[in-house]
C-alpha cells in the first residue's frame, strides 16, 4: 500500500514516543534497536490517526504559538483530498502541496519559481479508501504485523482491539491498540516495555461557533511523569482545532472557512522549474 506524503492539519491524534530504554524480559536489546521497533509501532499507530483531507473543504490559518509566547501562522487550503500550507521559512515564501489522490507532493519556492517534487508518477495511484475501525493498522509496515482481537469498551466508548508484533533484526515489541469505534482514532495503546497511551472525551464545547470535542490525551512511560496533551476535535472537519501541550505550546486553527477551493491552488504555477529533491545526509 503506498501512503501520500503525510500531513499535518493539527497533527492528527497521533502516538507520542518516549525514550524506549527497556524492553523487559531476560534479554536486553540495543538502544538502536528499541529506538527503530518503538518508531515503527509508533509509525503505524499514527497511520491510523492521520488528518483526513478528503470530505469538507475549507480554508484557514493555523496558528502555532510556543511557551515563549512567539507565534506562527500558516494559511491552509484544504481541497478535496489534497491540501496547500503558505508558510515563511527562514525569512523565504514556501508552499506546500499535497495530493493524496495521486500520492505526491511538492513545495515551491515562489521567490526563485522553483520546486521539488515528491511521490508516484502523475496518474498514478488511486485515493484510499478512508480508514476504519476495522482498516488493519499495520498494512503496508514492513515487519509489522497486527491481528483483530476483539472489541470491547474504553472510556465509556466501543473499540476494536488489535494486537501488534513488530520484528526488527531477530528481536521483537508487542503492543495492543484500541480504535474507536466511531472515529477509527486511537483510544489507547499499551506497549510491552510499559508505555501506554489512552485518549478520554471530556466533554463538548463551542469554540469559534463550531461545536467541538474535548479530549485529553495521557502518555505514561516507566520512571517518567505521565503527560498530557489535551484536543479540541471537529467532527465536520475530522480534525483537531486546537491543541495545548505541556509547558504552554498551543497549536490551533482560527478563521476556518467552509467552502469549494480552486483547483490552481493545487498545482505548480505555470513557468516554475523543478528541482531534485536532496539526497539523506545532503
Amino acid at each position: 500500500m503506498r501512503r501520500a506524503p503525510q500531513m499535518t492539519p493539527i497533527e492528527a491524534r497521533g502516538v507520542v514516543v518516549t525514550d524506549h530504554r527497556s524492553m523487559g524480559g531476560e534479554d536486553k536489546m540495543s538502544t538502536q534497536t528499541q529506538a527503530v521497533l518503538g518508531i515503527a509501532l509508533a509509525s503505524a499507530l499514527a497511520a491510523t490517526a492521520h488528518a483526513e483531507i478528503s470530505g469538507v473543504q475549507f480554508s484557514a490559518d493555523m496558528i502555532s504559538q510556543g511557551p515563549d509566547g512567539q507565534a506562527e501562522t500558516v494559511k491552509m487550503f484544504v481541497g478535496d483530498g489534497r491540501m496547500r500550507k503558505e508558510m515563511t521559512q527562514q525569512g523565504q515564501e514556501v508552499i506546500q502541496i499535497i495530493d493524496q489522490n495521486r500520492g505526491m507532493m511538492w513545495v515551491l519556492f515562489p521567490d526563485r519559481q522553483t520546486y521539488m517534487e515528491q511521490g508516484g508518477a502523475p496518474g498514478e495511484g488511486a485515493p484510499e479508501p478512508t480508514p476504519t475501525a476495522e482498516t488493519d493498522p499495520c498494512a503496508g509496515m514492513p515487519g509489522l504485523t497486527c491481528r483483530r482481537a476483539g472489541e470491547e469498551t474504553v472510556g465509556g466508548r466501543a473499540a476494536v482491539k488489535w494486537d501488534m508484533v513488530m520484528t526488527h533484526e531477530g528481536q521483537s515489541m508487542n503492543g495492543t491498540l484500541w480504535i474507536d469505534a466511531e472515529r477509527a482514532i486511537p483510544l489507547k495503546h499499551e506497549m510491552s516495555n510499559g508505555e501506554t497511551m489512552e485518549l478520554v472525551m471530556v466533554g463538548s464545547e463551542t469554540m469559534d461557533g463550531r461545536q467541538v470535542e474535548k479530549w485529553e490525551m495521557t502518555t505514561t512511560a516507566p520512571d517518567q511523569p505521565p503527560t498530557r496533551v489535551l484536543q479540541w476535535y471537529d467532527p465536520e472537519l475530522k480534525l483537531s482545532v486546537r491543541e495545548e501541550f505541556p509547558g504552554g505550546g498551543v497549536r490551533e486553527l482560527k478563521s476556518i472557512r467552509i467552502g469549494a477551493q480552486p483547483d490552481h491552488l493545487f498545482a505548480v504555477p505555470a513557468g516554475y522549474t523543478r528541482m531534485e529533491m536532496p539526497q539523506p545526509g545532503q
